[in-house]
């Protein structure tokens, strides 16, 4: 029969309160000891918004008129979509080395505004990689002796210094922390080509040493499709999770490949979606003995197809319990929701910019998560919570974060994205319901809590302020946002 995923045990609530935050002075998007507004049951409205120069501020209420230029936003709360199911990041290793570099007391502080359940993001739902990823310091998996097929010389050891310390920080902030792993790449040794990348390096970019029969392609399976390595590498998986849970880590849910149409220069495998029913034949059974949850994903193509065919496998498709969509699979997304509506979604990386920590950028991710949102994701995952300042990946890559670290200086800053993150996560609790919204404002997001607190995330993409009547049942509220602005408002309904 079918795995059920089990809810209690992946699934927990977090409450809602103040925030403090340390930054470096003087960067745009950036506050320095600055007390966070947040909801307060106390009051029937509440308004928090964010501009590119000014982060988190209360709002005061406009007085109630009436306004020819007042946008309306109506609120239906019995018609209510997916349940959230969190918000948060992935723990990468550069993520660590980076807020190693900071001095005790403030990479406390990070850490406490990331995970703490009554203060800052309150993020509760993360990810890691099984193995190295774009953002480790070096290509590694836990089992790189050939032939191993009895895992006898696997060890997780090298997580000890930075993946494991990271994660145990987190939970000392928010100890019921879910966890979900994903792998980059096999072990080599279970690989056609035996390396663990498919591409070569770009221009400027250190050479990663692949040869060109080495090299991969999407629609090919790279892994090697026999019943010993696909036995072993589900055993691989069981192992990770079992080391993990050693270290008081769980993991609740897998999926068995990231990016698995995308050769990479940098550790990646292709799959064909035959070749993941094989695999997921053997992963199923493995992740079921340990009540650990299977998803399909990562999906970073725009084709249905791709899940439709191992849903339609029944020896597979009977572990899949959820769906994780990243990149160009947000183009698959609506269709696959409608086609699977019992499928859990989880927007699994949000794409991950320059390195620039634009304004410009954290406007278009709002449009992404209003995109992912709408289209059923209940789970929503940033990519590099922190990161040094200018600095690439291990192979080359520039991207944004949440926080960005200036080692020299010991200093740090949270950059935009990280304030558009928390609009959403500090105010949207675990196990709320989506609502419907519609009117003339159609720049909104809506959320109602267990508590029946209505939460809604408002842009203001214009560059005059903007008024906006909320009403809900026979309540109403005016709000006047800000030019260029994003807002939370909470209601008690």
């Amino acid at each position: 029969m079918k795995m059920a995923w089990n809810r209690r045990q992946f699934l927990h609530g977090a409450g809602s309160a103040l925030a403090v935050g340390t930054a470096m002075a003087g960067v745009p998007g950036a506050v320095r000891a600055q007390a966070s507004a947040g909801p307060d049951h106390d009051d029937a409205v509440r308004c928090v918004t964010t501009t590119a120069v000014t982060p988190w501020q209360a709002q005061a209420l406009a007085k109630p008129d009436w306004r020819w230029d007042a946008l309306n936003l109506n609120v239906d709360l019995s018609a209510t979509a997916q349940t959230m199911e969190g918000f948060g990041g992935c723990f990468n290793e550069l993520g660590w080395t980076s807020l190693s570099k900071l001095s005790e007391g403030d990479r406390e502080s990070v850490l406490r505004e990331l995970f703490d359940p009554v203060a800052g993001a309150r993020f509760s739902l993360c990810r890691m990689p099984i193995g190295a990823n774009d953002f480790a310091l070096k290509a590694y998996s836990y089992d790189e002796t050939k032939g191993d097929f009895e895992l006898k010389h696997f060890n997780i050891e090298n997580d000890r210094a930075t993946l494991i310390p990271f994660i145990h920080a987190a939970q000392r902030y928010q100890p019921k922390l879910r966890v979900w792993a994903s792998p980059w790449t096999p072990p080599s040794w279970m690989k056609r080509n035996g390396f663990y990348a498919e591409a070569a390096s770009r221009g400027g970019q250190k050479d990663n040493g692949i040869r060109p029969d080495q090299i991969g392609h999407e629609g090919e399976d790279m892994f090697i499709l026999e019943e010993q390595y696909l036995r072993a590498y589900a055993k691989y998986f069981g192992r990770f999770v079992d080391a993990y849970a050693k270290e008081g880590i769980r993991i609740g849910m897998v999926m068995p490949q990231n990016e698995f149409n995308s050769a990479q220069n940098f550790p990646s495998c292709t799959w064909t979606p035959q070749g993941l029913a094989e695999f997921i034949r053997y992963l199923g059974p493995e992740m079921s003995e340990r009540k650990v949850a299977v998803f399909f994903g990562t999906l970073e193509r725009g084709d249905p197809k791709l899940l439709e065919v191992v849903m339609a496998d029944p020896e597979a498709g009977r572990y899949i319990s959820g769906l994780g969509v990243q990149w160009a699979g947000k183009n698959a997304l609506p269709a696959l929701h409608r086609e699977f509506p019992k499928l859990v979604v989880y927007q699994s990386e949000q794409e991950c910019g320059d390195g620039s920590n634009s304004w410009a950028y954290t406007t278009y991710c709002w449009q992404l998560m209003k995109h992912y949102i709408r289209s059923g994701a209940g789970g929503y995952m940033y990519w590099n919570i922190s990161l040094d300042q200018g600095a690439p990946s291990t192979w080359g890559w520039m991207q944004n974060s949440l926080v960005s670290v200036d080692g020299a200086a010991k200093s740090f800053r949270y950059n935009h994205d990280y304030y558009l993150m928390k609009h959403l996560s500090h105010f949207v609790e675990v196990g709320a319901k989506r609502v419907e919204t519609t009117g003339t404002c159609d720049d909104a997001l809506g959320f109602v809590n267990p508590d029946g607190t209505l939460v809604v995330l408002l842009r203001n993409a214009a560059q005059q302020e903007q008024f906006v009547d909320v009403r809900v049942g026979g309540k109403m509220a005016t709000v006047k946002l800000p030019p260029d602005s994003i807002s939370t408002v909470t209601m008690k309904v």
